[in-house]
């Protein structure tokens, strides 16, 4: 081949820093710890570094502006002035402290502060869902019908200046309007915020102006919602917007940017857009690559999304240029330029950290640094020729091969257990009315039985005692000895408070899914492979490299104990299989089903041995079933199917007096409501604190038979709600659904809250439902 050059684009880099600089510094500055100008100083630092490390491993189309304190969505909303009226904005700059308020609510009415814990009413955050489907949390953007926008800060223009300064010309990004709107929640209801495009527009076109008049000559604008199922008037809202940017700023080039799945019928209407460029997932969706070079313009640039975004498997580097070579040789190098599917930001930041894998394991393994490096190698290979990347691409054929022969991979065991399930161990012995009938005789609670969803507050004391332990300077009795203290303090106090249904607190567990991978063969864990799940709130997903089993009894002792110390219930509490699977670095060599079924299996022992151990209650959260859902509709029944069946395979071998529980996360349930009913859980809690009920309607639309637990304080926030705002929640509920059909329960686990925050909450929640008792008499 020629010597031209091909360009090699980065889409977004992970924002948190190799060390997770950027949590400490936030979570420093909300409890006052830090100044505002040092959390900003850790901030540019860290830009600074992924800028100069994504140019020195040869990317060619470095970003900017994907870097966030927060959330990419929620710098949209106020960098468009979309800033509900109860956060107190009167126009001008936005306050850090407004920001905040907005992603984690305030205890100030009309007024941010830090984060510091008071008591008051105050103000909730914005809502909180999951990014298409990933484990990413954005917060869902609020407008009104008369809602007046604004360009109330240039954050994109401000990047992509003190890059240049730095000598590193980027290519910036930004959220694109239509996606946007379409991401947005309309209040009041009445409307489509898709219908304010017009108004939102010139916000834009200013935002570009200013970014030309800067030196930019390229902007990435990602408009994800391209993978979904679209109406004509949601296509047609691309060609409003384009037409309007290609007027606004001539010169300045748009990468129009879809990912997550395949265009499909919506790709015409991507390709017809007058843009300079188009980038597409060929991870997720390799088979549109065809469609998309028979509609794309002669002189568009075709980003090819060819590096796997969200999993950390190494890419087979010579399929990869044997597929490409010949399109880019018929095309031209300089109409191409390769790129990872997505952003970077669902992966970890470098797998050189990880000095305690398994050697075979790591040698399989890409993170986004080696990504980046990966991306540079296919550049050179489609511009030079195969010869001059030779060694790059031998090394990773000979990891692919060395993946797919191991013998860690594969368990004939758990094959054969795979090969013997049947119909009759997915279904309950008795159908949910008999099993009512039965539970609630043996289990003797009251009305509105109040309970949490499984874990109390992290201390720095626990922390501490887990990291001596773990570092050998805390001895396994003295861990076991702590442990215990703290289970016991939270089991009295469970009882001291007036809750029905306890919980052992959870403080043995360092993550709900690391905990129970850590006891499951089949799984690696990393040190410091830390990826952004929401704000500060940075997980280390498991790694599935290999057939899943249970060796032993994960979580049985511990329950076994707690139970000891009173005679209330208490809750076995378990990790359902899905929630495992979607929340985990999964196999991309055998389909996720099969390994969903292999967990649910393990879950499936673990339940028995509870169960024989005396628990009468047995939790098994799920709180990301929804998340791993297609993001189209016709691919919607085949996953449902299969992950239903995977809970129902670790859930239904218990007697009918065992009340199964299950939690899910922030989620739209109406599409998916017939699914939750299958799942056929005793109980299920729900968070809808945020939503004031809301997402109840589904359940009652459907008629929903099953008992439910609406979250009534949410914990996402610090602020500490009262016993009224509680009580006017549950009135909510209660016109939604039957008085025995409602339990009482925090929106989600306490794990990542302040005892001094959670104390207040819990007592305000039992007194609000005895004042719901007393009412209902």
């Amino acid at each position: 081949m020629s010597n031209k050059t091909l360009s090699v684009a980065s889409l977004g880099f992970p924002r948190i820093g190799r060390h997770r600089e950027l949590k400490f510094a936030l979570e420093g500055f909300w409890s006052g710890k830090v100044a505002e100008a040092d959390l900003l100083e850790t901030a540019r630092k860290l830009r600074a570094e992924n800028w100069a490390l994504q140019r020195d491993s040869g990317i060619t189309k470095i970003p900017s502006n994907d870097f966030s304190l927060y959330d990419h969505v929620l710098d949209t909303a106020v960098m468009v002035g979309a800033i509900p009226p109860a956060y107190g904005w009167a126009g001008g700059d936005v306050s850090l402290a407004t920001y905040f308020a907005m992603a984690r609510g305030s205890e100030r009415d009309g007024h941010a502060d830090c984060g510091h814990a008071h008591h008051g009413h105050g103000v909730p955050a914005l809502e909180m869902t999951k990014w298409f489907d990933t484990n990413y949390h954005y917060m869902v953007p609020e407008v009104s019908e008369d809602q007046a926008f604004a360009l109330t800060s240039q954050k994109p223009v401000d990047h992509f200046l003190e890059a240049k300064a730095l000598g590193i010309h980027t290519r910036p990004v930004v959220l694109g309007p239509v996606t946007f709107l379409k991401l947005a929640k309309a209040r009041p209801s009445t409307f489509k915020p898709l219908d304010l495009l017009a108004k939102l527009l010139p916000v834009y076109e200013e935002l570009f102006r200013r970014l030309r008049a800067a030196g930019a000559d390229w902007v990435q604008v990602d408009e994800p919602i391209l993978a979904l199922d679209l109406t004509e008037g949601e296509r047609h809202a691309f060609k409003l917007a384009y037409e309007a940017f290609a007027k606004a700023a001539p010169g300045l080039n748009i990468m129009l940017a879809t990912y997550f799945g395949a265009a499909g019928d919506n790709l015409d209407a991507a390709a017809a857009v007058p843009v300079a460029g188009l980038h597409v997932d060929l991870v997720r969706a390799p088979d549109q690559l065809d469609a998309i070079l028979k509609v794309a313009r002669a002189d568009q640039v075709l980003s090819l999304g060819v590096i796997d975004g969200r999993n950390i498997w190494r890419a087979d580097l010579a399929a990869i240029l044997e597929r490409l070579a010949p399109v880019v040789a018929a095309r031209g190098a300089d109409k191409f330029e390769v790129a990872a599917s997505c952003s970077l930001l669902h992966v970890p930041i470098d797998l050189a950290l990880e000095t305690g894998l398994d050697a075979d394991l790591k040698t399989w393994l890409s993170f986004a640094t080696q990504k980046l490096g990966e991306l540079a190698t296919l550049g050179q290979g489609l511009a030079q020729g195969r010869d001059a990347v030779w060694e790059a691409i031998n090394d990773a054929a000979q990891a692919v091969a060395a993946r797919a022969s191991s013998p860690k991979v594969t368990d004939p065991l758990v094959q054969g257990r795979i090969a013997g399930i049947d119909a009759a161990m997915t279904h309950r012995k008795s159908p949910f009315e008999h099993r009512r009938a039965l539970q609630a005789k043996a289990l003797d609670l009251p009305l509105f039985p109040t309970t949490t969803i499984g874990s109390f507050p992290q201390t720095s004391e626990v922390r501490k005692a887990r990291s001596a332990h773990a570092k050998g300077a805390l001895s396994y009795k003295d861990y076991e000895t702590f442990l215990q203290k703290e289970t016991a303090a939270a089991i009295r106090w469970q009882e001291e408070i007036g809750l029905d249904v306890l919980v052992h607190g959870e403080f043995e567990r360092n993550d709900m899914v690391q905990y129970f991978g850590e006891q499951l063969a089949g799984f690696a864990f990393t040190q410091h492979a830390w990826v952004q799940s929401y704000g500060s709130r940075y997980v280390r997903p498991p790694i599935i490299f290999g057939d899943v089993s249970r060796p032993n009894p994960m979580t049985v002792r511990w329950w076994q104990y707690a139970q000891s110390l009173t005679e209330k219930p208490v809750k076995g509490m378990l990790t359902g299989p899905v929630t495992i699977l979607n929340w985990s670095f999964v196999r991309d060599d055998i389909p996720r089903s099969a390994t969903c079924r292999q967990i649910a299996l393990a879950i499936r022992d673990e339940v028995a041995d509870l169960e024989a151990a005396g628990a009468k209650m047995i939790q098994i959260d799920e709180a990301a079933l929804r998340e791993g859902l297609p993001l189209r509709h016709r691919d919607w029944q085949h996953y449902l199917d299969w992950a239903v069946e995977s809970f129902r395979l670790c859930s239904s071998g218990v007697a009918d007096e065992t009340q199964i529980h299950t939690h899910m996360c922030y989620s739209e349930f109406n599409d998916i409501i017939s699914a939750i009913a299958a799942m056929d859980a005793d109980v299920i809690s729900i968070e809808t604190s945020r939503s004031k009920m809301e997402l109840l309607d589904a359940f009652r639309n459907f008629q929903y038979p099953n008992e439910i637990g609406p979250g009534v304080y949410d914990i996402h926030s610090p602020r500490v709600p009262d016993i009224g705002e509680m009580t006017d929640l549950l009135s909510l509920a209660r016109q939604r659904l039957a008085d025995r059909q409602l339990w009482i329960n925090p929106d989600c686990g306490l794990k990542t809250r302040k005892w001094e925050e959670v104390r207040p909450a819990l007592v305000n929640m039992v007194a609000a439902a005895a004042q719901l008792r007393h009412a209902a008499r």
